[in-house]
């Protein structure tokens, strides 16, 4: 038997079902069949379904913990769709079956795993689980595993050209999903609104800059990780890296792991304790909005909301820069409305697509409540900035703050444009990265701009 297939208890396959003239067709479903590890995707379904369960099972031995896993893939056979598989492999199923040959489907997995799955895949003439190996006969094919082909007789193929370092590059870019930290600019907010502009103070902050968006991407890779199911069965998410299989499970673990060890590193390399605490609060919020909250109605929201401003209060860390209750109130608001525009956007594309938010707990009846929430909030922000105006500290820092009446009527405009676009449906899915892309934002923030430059120098 070829040691490959890594079987431990082996039985004699029938005679009966060995045919010179016909080959049969022997595939590994652990290894060849799949381009993602089975382990790892146990451990991130039960994550994902259950942590307190997944930390319950890890016991001194590891048997509970293999077993709950198991458990998982054996539900996993049943998933629509199913994990990322190797399509050559599945091609040479088919092929044999139409050429009047069998197929065996061999694992070390429990044998509902090889049941489920065979009966999946639709092209399978016999399973054979744990206990149930088979020691194979001389008339056997083996399927090629990934980059070597495991033949006897191996047919010409084309060989799949591998990445280049660049592509390589890309790939893990988009795991990481880089394009979000244009979010943490919200650290340099409290050096804008305090006019501090001293080397130093923006230094600690660009520190800070740098901690968060690695401790982000690392959180990003997780949920990534924990939403592996939800994504597949999404038509824009299962696209994904790590939901296509373009990013290996593991190397999506180690990732994880390196870049919020690495975040967490630059947060102390600035020095400031502070910094290093808002961080770790960060991480530990994030993580439980993946694990937990985000599947909690408002209470996500709010969450989304409080990490956005977290990033504020990480730069009022870092530069020991006063944190003004003006600013964490307007930051609230206009978060808890722009995250409500988040839900909203998902639920019209629910709505739109027969679709239910998988992982989310919403249905598409609730859209009234979320856009008023939205909009609510949108207008309490603007009434804070407004507000804000007329306080003793503004006539110190700027010399015509009658101008900043111009950046409340531009946020207005601005905020209740966004609502307007989610409500049609034309919202991409994070109204933050929409506003890094969209023209008409742009010019908002050019306007804001000017008005701000002329509030303090005219």
């Amino acid at each position: 038997m070829d040691p490959a297939l890594r079987l431990t208890d082996a039985v004699s396959l029938p005679q009966r079902h060995v045919m010179t003239h016909s080959p049969v067709l022997v595939v590994d479903a652990d290894t060849t069949l799949w381009r993602t590890a089975l382990p790892l995707e146990g451990f991130w379904r039960l994550a994902s379904r259950s942590p307190l369960e997944l930390v319950a099972a890890a016991d001194g031995s590891g048997k509970r913990w293999r077993a709950a896993i198991e458990s998982e893939l054996v539900a996993m056979a049943a998933d629509d769709p199913l994990p990322p598989m190797n399509e050559d492999v599945l091609a040479a199923m088919r092929e044999c079956r139409a050429q009047g040959g069998r197929v065996v489907l061999v694992t070390a997995r429990p044998q509902a795993f090889a049941d489920r799955l065979a009966e999946r895949l639709g092209c399978v003439d016999e399973a054979h689980g744990a206990g149930r190996a088979v020691a194979l006969p001389d008339a056997v094919l083996d399927a090629p595993s990934g980059d070597r082909a495991r033949e006897k007789e191996p047919a010409p193929a084309a060989q799949a050209a591998p990445a280049s370092a660049r592509e390589t590059l890309r790939i893990y870019a988009r795991a990481m999903r880089t394009y979000q930290w244009s979010k943490n600019v919200l650290v340099f907010l409290p050096l804008l609104a305090a006019h501090e502009f001293s080397a130093q103070a923006w230094g600690a902050a660009l520190l800070a800059f740098l901690a968060f968006s690695l401790v982000a991407s690392s959180v990003y890779v997780v949920n990534d990780l924990l939403d592996l199911r939800a994504d597949r069965a999404h038509p824009r998410k299962r696209n994904r890296p790590i939901a296509s299989g373009a990013v290996p499970l593991a190397a999506a673990s180690r990732l994880a792991a390196g870049l919020a060890i690495g975040g967490l590193a630059v947060a102390a390399l600035s020095g400031s304790m502070a910094l290093v605490a808002v961080v770790i609060a960060y991480l530990v919020l994030t993580t439980a909005y993946s694990v937990r909250l985000k599947r909690e109605p408002i209470i996500d929201i709010c969450a989304l909301a409080a990490l956005y401003t977290i990033r504020i209060g990480a730069g009022a860390a870092a530069t020991d820069v006063p944190l003004s209750m003006w600013l964490l109130a307007f930051s609230m608001f206009i978060f808890l409305s722009l995250a409500a525009m988040k839900r909203q956007a998902e639920l019209i594309d629910s709505a739109s697509s027969g679709r239910t938010a998988a992982g989310r707990g919403y249905r598409v009846d609730d859209l009234p409540i979320i856009e008023a929430l939205a909009v609510a909030s949108a207008c309490a922000a603007t009434l804070v900035s407004a507000l804000y105006i007329n306080t003793p500290s503004v006539q110190e820092l700027y010399a015509n703050s009658e101008y900043l009446w111009i950046v409340s009527a531009i946020l207005l405009y601005w905020l209740a444009r966004a609502a307007f676009i989610a409500h049609r449906g034309e919202m991409d899915d994070d109204p933050i990265i929409f506003a890094f892309r969209d023209r008409v934002s742009h010019l908002c923030g050019a306007g804001v701009g000017g008005a701000l430059m002329a509030a303090t120098f005219l």
